[in-house]
């Protein structure tokens, strides 16, 4: 009989596959543990929305199967993962947190979902996320409610992808799948404690289509990558490695190698705590700090620069963009998001809005262009960036959609996540330790397709300051809106 420490949900990611092919567990035992433990657990944090024990079971049957009958099995054999509800598992509804969508079952796996089973991973449940992923950025859906930070109740898991971080943080899954267009796995990973990564976009398959055949316009194509969450940078780095490649399914997708060739000399680091130069939480500007003097320590040439490039008018040109492709769709849009969800988006629409002129769009599509040059440019001097993915602790749930202050330091707080979304770059989030009782992190930013440095420095900071997860839930009681 193992007792709670030593129960399979608490192992990495990459131990609980290593006993599974071993023979020192089932995978049928492995998902017994997860299944525990999210009942155990899900009450008090409704992440998990959808539960697929009868699947997942089964998936673990043919695991140990394919096991017995000597077949090798993948380097996430027995795995469970969670997949965020804007994700299609093939047999599922892929609700988007949204009651008019709660019946429309996928057809099938989305590719990164079959990337995932492919490694021998086995989808446990669906995730909670805003409504629709417009809401705001604290994890509430009109389908499934509100999803609890188990750290403290008085604070939001962050979003979209806050169903993940917090699934994972607790334990319920080891892994998490869930995407990013500007902060979505980042600040989550940051309030909650875990790890995550967003790609380069093109490094990872993906279909983003809503409904039907066609495919959303260039800044969601752009834009929104799926991304991985995980307890630690070494599961995250299976989780990178079975994502990566090619896929007919989807003609963005780079053959660019997983990992690239390493690079002379120490490593330069540029640091950037305050981005912008618009304020930064003192535990944040601690937590850059205490990465900094890790990433020295294991041989990084770490610097402090000024700042990243043309900040405010990176997050300008992303909200003229972003806002021109979704005016023309937002009075439907705006029926689907239930009370109140409508709040976030129309008050970003009231403060930036769309582009009606051709010309100037076209320009402000070449000035996309310019500003990832100059990041492009600043990467080349520096191959690595570190600031914070939020430049605060967890903030109170849903202050995105109070009022225009709310909505606005919120904005402010993600700041470097939605520029880095904006210019194409992967990233990774790490946590550093804890601050008054809240997880604190940082982000390490880096070239195109070089998941691979930001993944190695990320571990190097892992190794010096530790990991903060899985935690038991903190607090009782519903969340306020």
């Amino acid at each position: 009989m193992r007792t709670m420490q030593d129960a399979l949900w608490r192992r990495s990611a990459a131990a609980q596959a290593a006993a599974v092919r071993r023979g020192e567990v089932s995978a049928v035992e492995l998902v017994e543990s997860h299944l525990e433990r999210i009942a155990e657990v899900n009450p008090r944090v409704n992440a998990v929305t959808q539960l697929l024990a009868g699947r997942a079971r089964e998936a673990a049957r043919r695991t140990d199967a394919g096991r017995a009958e000597g077949k090798v099995l993948g380097p996430l054999a027995g795995v469970p993962f969670t997949v965020k509800e804007s994700t299609p598992i093939g047999g599922v509804p892929t609700t988007f947190g949204v009651r008019r969508f709660a019946d429309l079952v996928a057809a099938d796996d989305a590719p990164p979902v079959a990337r995932l089973r492919a490694a021998g991973a086995i989808p446990i449940g669906h995730s909670n996320m805003p409504t629709l992923i417009l809401a705001g950025m604290h994890t509430r859906s009109e389908l499934f409610g509100d999803t609890a930070n188990p750290w403290d109740r008085a604070r939001t898991p962050g979003g979209t992808s806050g169903g993940d971080a917090v699934a994972v943080a607790t334990g319920m899954a080891a892994l998490g799948l869930g995407n990013d267009s500007g902060g979505s796995v980042r600040i989550p990973a940051q309030f909650c404690g875990v790890t995550a990564l967003k790609p380069t976009p093109g490094r990872f398959p993906a279909d983003h289509r809503v409904l039907g055949p066609d495919d959303p316009g260039p800044a969601t194509q752009m834009l929104v990558t799926d991304g991985p969450l995980a307890r630690t940078v070494a599961d995250l780095r299976l989780a990178y490695e079975a994502l990566a490649g090619t896929d007919p399914r989807d003609p963005r997708t780079v053959p660019a190698p997983a990992h690239g060739a390493p690079l002379p000399g120490p490593v330069k680091v540029a640091v950037v705590a305050d981005p912008g130069g618009h304020g930064v939480h003192p535990a944040i500007a601690a937590a850059v700090r205490s990465a900094a003097e890790a990433l020295r320590d294991a041989g990084y040439d770490v610097r402090e620069v000024a700042d990243v490039p043309r900040l405010d008018e990176t997050l300008e040109a992303y909200n003229r963009i972003t806002v021109t492709e979704f005016a023309p769709n937002w009075p439907v849009v705006r029926t689907l998001l239930g009370d109140g969800g409508h709040r976030y988006i129309a008050m970003a629409m009231e403060r930036t809005p769309p582009v009606t002129d051709v010309d100037q769009l076209m320009k402000l599509m070449g000035a996309w262009m310019n500003i990832r040059r100059s990041w492009a440019e600043f990467l080349d001097a520096y191959p690595l960036a570190l600031g914070p993915s939020f430049t605060e602790p967890p903030v109170e749930p849903g202050l995105e959609s109070r009022d225009r202050a709310g909505r606005d330091r919120v904005a402010s707080g993600m700041r470097l996540c939605t520029a880095t979304s904006f210019v194409g770059v992967p990233a990774v989030a790490v946590p550093t330790g804890l601050s008054d009782g809240l997880p604190c992190g940082v982000q390490i930013i880096g070239r195109a397709f070089r998941e691979d440095l930001c993944l190695e420095a990320a571990q190097a900071v892992e190794d010096r300051l530790g990991v903060l997860t899985p935690v038991d839930p903190r607090g009782s009681g519903t969340i306020g809106r």
